[in-house]
């Protein structure tokens, strides 16, 4: 199987034994699957723990896998799910967030924040690397600070690329709470940034951000 497989296809190798077609999956989708988990759980060591579940659960589901969605849905529910269910077991409120350092002492890492671990996307010019550097930070904390259905609609919006029917998938809401829960994040955002001193032309109409 070449580049050019889908990832459905992939999938339906895997449900037939096709081991390596796993471990692509895996290869396309790790980082990205990470990053949103990440973000959404704001703990490190959390989000390691629960990708490794998203992965054991792709496996152990496979044998009743049917591609009636893109592969990228089905994941990203399984994630978004697990995050959920992660977030409803802890009774005490996240002491360690994505403005939290990392790393152990002494350590490239340490005094890092986690957001800053994040990786970019794509290859930047100095001006928009400058304009990350500045606003990253501040945006990480507005983000892990909105209710947690805003939240995770602006992640898969934000920086997940899906488009709104899919994340009414992912989610299990309509599309038009979707668009709702959105255009309420995107609002408190702004107002967030605009009080810590942070321009609104830092963020689009559509939404997307420097960051």
């Amino acid at each position: 199987m070449g580049p050019q497989t889908s990832d459905e296809q992939l999938m339906l190798a895997f449900k037939s034994g096709d081991a390596r077609a796993f471990s692509t999956l895996v290869g396309r989708h790790r980082q990205a699957v990470y990053n949103f988990i990440l973000r959404y759980v704001g703990h490190k060591a959390r989000a390691e723990d629960v990708l490794q579940e998203t992965w054991m659960k792709v496996v152990r589901s496979s044998r009743e896998y049917e591609p009636k969605a893109r592969f990228t849905t089905w994941v990203f529910t399984i994630a978004r799910n697990l995050c959920v269910d992660r977030a409803r077991k802890e009774s005490y409120r996240q002491t360690d967030s994505l403005d939290a350092p990392v790393g152990a002492p002494g350590g490239e890492e340490e005094g890092r924040e986690l957001g800053q671990s994040l990786p970019d996307e794509g290859t930047q010019g100095p001006d928009r690397a400058a304009d990350n550097a500045r606003l990253r930070p501040l945006l990480t904390r507005a983000i892990a600070a909105l209710p947690a259905e805003q939240r995770e609609v602006f992640l898969l919006r934000e920086y997940q690329g899906l488009g709104f029917k899919e994340i009414a998938e992912v989610t299990g809401a309509n599309e038009n709470t979707v668009k709702s829960r959105m255009r309420y994040s995107l609002e408190t955002l702004r107002k967030k940034l605009a009080e810590v001193g942070v321009d609104g032309e830092l963020m689009t109409a559509d939404g997307r951000t420097v960051a």
